[in-house]
């Protein structure tokens, strides 16, 4: 009978490390035939809290932007700049150094397209959207080579 529970213990950890080791999106593939530009990063995560995309409620309940050009307009919570709706796999980046649209490959997290921007995010830094705010503080801060596809038309 104790061998069951180490057993289960073991595979609960297998499949949180598997989950976690592919927190991007397989769906966002790069394009055939085209090398991928490699830079160095700080890579950074976020979520769609508070915290993580600066936004509060009203007394009424209204989502609304809690600081910075917008603040006190309207929010709509998890919805990134570009329209979409946030998922595993959304990047937000510098949009004058990887427009809308970029594909990245970052190690640990897996594939993803630029979709959001932050006023933090500037030159080579990113931040990788992730389901919870415990696994974006999780992630933390990293340094990575990531690998780049920029959309056509694009340098």
């Amino acid at each position: 009978m104790i061998a069951v529970p180490r057993r289960l213990a073991r595979l609960v950890l297998v499949a949180a490390l598997l989950v976690a080791a592919g927190a991007g999106c397989s769906r966002f593939r790069p394009p055939k035939k085209v090398t991928p530009v490699q830079r160095t990063m700080t890579t950074t995560g976020y979520c769609k809290c508070r915290k993580c995309c600066g936004w509060r409620r009203t007394w009424y309940g209204r989502a609304v932007y809690a600081y910075g050009p917008n603040k006190g307009k309207h929010k709509r919570v998890g919805v990134t700049a570009s329209g979409t709706k946030a998922k595993p796999g959304t990047i937000a980046a510098d949009p004058a150094r990887y427009p809308f649209g970029t594909i990245m490959y970052v190690p640990g997290y897996g594939y993803g397209r630029v979709e959001d921007r932050g006023s933090a995010i500037q030159g080579e830094h990113i931040d990788l959207f992730f389901k919870s705010h415990a696994e974006a503080l999780a992630w933390g801060t990293q340094k990575k080579e990531v690998a780049v596809w920029f959309p056509r038309g694009s340098p």
